[in-house]
């Protein structure tokens, strides 16, 4: 989903944002990081941790865009910050894809 919205597919994608397209954005954001919260608490030391730490900011910032939609209509900068942010992103996504699909399973019994 990230790499759908790079500048290099995209390049008007952040130019103006509606209100209430932020508002349903946020109401999504913070449906999936509940569900996340709520079925994957887990606080261990490991890479698990960062499954429950994306979903505590989901939840976070998707009731940030609810409460607050019009901090997002402003027109974003014209700088490398959304793509480093992208970057950032995209890094973790493949992080845990490999973790949860492709790393060596240990079995139980």
């Amino acid at each position: 989903m990230v790499s759908s919205e790079l500048k290099i597919w995209n390049p008007t994608l952040y130019d103006a944002q509606i209100i209430p397209l932020v508002y349903l954005s946020g109401v999504l954001m913070f449906i999936a990081g509940l569900s996340i919260v709520h079925r994957h608490n887990i606080w261990i030391w490991g890479w698990p941790s960062v499954v429950t730490v994306l979903g505590w900011f989901g939840l976070l910032l998707g009731a940030l865009r609810m409460f607050y939609p019009q901090m997002y209509t402003s027109n974003f900068e014209n700088d490398n910050s959304a793509l480093i942010v992208e970057v950032i992103l995209i890094t973790l996504g493949v992080f845990l894809t490999y973790k949860a699909y492709l790393s060596p399973q240990k079995e139980i019994g």
